[in-house]
């Protein structure tokens, strides 16, 4: 018998997140550990009169191209799957890999490289209806530290909601930040100010992240200063790193402490000019989920944390940085405040 839950997800992804209708065509890629959800997104994409493009992969698929394709492939654009993206309307994207760290022994300048290359690919995908989600698998539980059945309990705690009312919701503190300049945060090991002005908020109501629950914006590029103590640990291309202590002038990081990784951040660091400045500031409000679990698309989420992300800002916010990387960084503030203009607004982890 199926899971109730998935019809629920499949549901929201479809009517709330993409808004399918008659006619569109549908991309579903995920690894096949997601193939009772996409069996269920397929009939009912089908049903609206809609066309689903089903793409089933493995994660270790990522891993065997890093290791075996030739330098003449990786340097080649794949003109197939662009020419495929331009002409879709909307793109469901299914996170189900069986091992999250099948990516850790790739040579991460190898990444990079084909990052790069990609950016069209990026920038085209941002333009259509998409939504990713992280289904539950028994990889994600072991990263997480629950059994499967846990785990499937927290992500759809953190997914069945009512994301119009959230909506609503989050409008009001987008119009409270929107209305000020500066924004400085203190908390532990921290005490860092960021420019806002002239720049949007985004409302984080699950049209593009599954769970969601958060609004973020683009900082002024080269006006950040004071440092920042980032207490959850985060992954990157498949690296873990810890404790993570950032500290900038005029914009730019210019120094770096960590736990764990510090000289794998410093190498991301140098991808480009853009790499070491600040892309997003956001503040996660989705309260169902209440600790990290090593999950980006969770944790930045996390009701009483923000989040802030080096790299490459969204156009939407009206933010200019320009990366190949953006590397999200998450500070628990259950004992922290957030200033506007010298107002404490937000304080031990809510808006007051």
């Amino acid at each position: 018998m199926v899971d109730q839950r998935i019809e629920k997800i499949a549901d929201i992804l479809l009517n709330h997140s993409t808004k399918v209708k008659e006619g569109d065509y549908v991309i579903i890629e995920g690894e096949y550990q997601a193939l009772e959800l996409i069996k269920i997104l397929y009939k009912k994409i089908l049903q609206k009169g809609a066309f689903p493009i089903p793409k089933i992969g493995d994660d270790q698929f990522h891993s065997m191209y890093y290791k075996y394709a030739p330098d003449n492939v990786l340097k080649t654009f794949p003109e197939i799957a662009y020419n495929e993206l331009k002409k879709v309307d909307c793109l469901i994207a299914l996170r189900a890999p069986k091992n999250l760290k099948e990516m850790a022994d790739v040579d991460p300048n190898k990444i990079t490289d084909r990052t790069k290359l990609l950016e069209p690919i990026k920038t085209e995908r941002l333009k259509k209806r998409w939504i990713v989600f992280n289904f539950p698998t028994n990889s994600f539980a072991q990263e997480a530290g629950m059994s499967l059945e846990d785990f499937e309990d927290f992500v759809y705690n953190a997914c069945i909601q009512d994301w119009n009312k959230i909506s609503k919701e989050q409008e009001k503190y987008i119009k409270l930040m929107e209305s000020g300049s500066e924004v400085r945060i203190i908390g532990k090991d921290t005490d860092i100010k960021l420019k806002i002005k002239g720049r949007q908020f985004i409302n984080g109501s699950g049209s593009h992240n599954m769970p969601d629950g958060e609004i973020f914006t683009a900082p002024l590029e080269n006006e950040t200063e004071g440092h920042i103590y980032f207490d959850y640990p985060t992954v990157y291309s498949g690296k873990e790193v810890l404790g993570v202590m950032f500290k900038f002038e005029k914009g730019k990081i210019v120094d770096v402490k960590a736990e764990k990784g510090e000289d794998f951040i410093k190498q991301v660091l140098k991808t480009d000019e853009g790499a070491s400045k600040l892309g997003e500031l956001g503040i996660g409000l989705n309260y169902n989920i209440k600790k990290g679990i090593k999950n980006i698309l969770f944790d930045e989420k996390i009701g009483s944390s923000v989040h802030m992300a080096i790299g490459s800002s969204y156009k939407e916010c009206l933010g200019v940085n320009e990366s190949a990387v953006h590397w999200d960084f998450i500070k628990d503030m259950k004992n922290g405040k957030m200033f506007l203009d010298g107002k404490l607004v937000y304080e031990n982890g809510r808006f007051i």
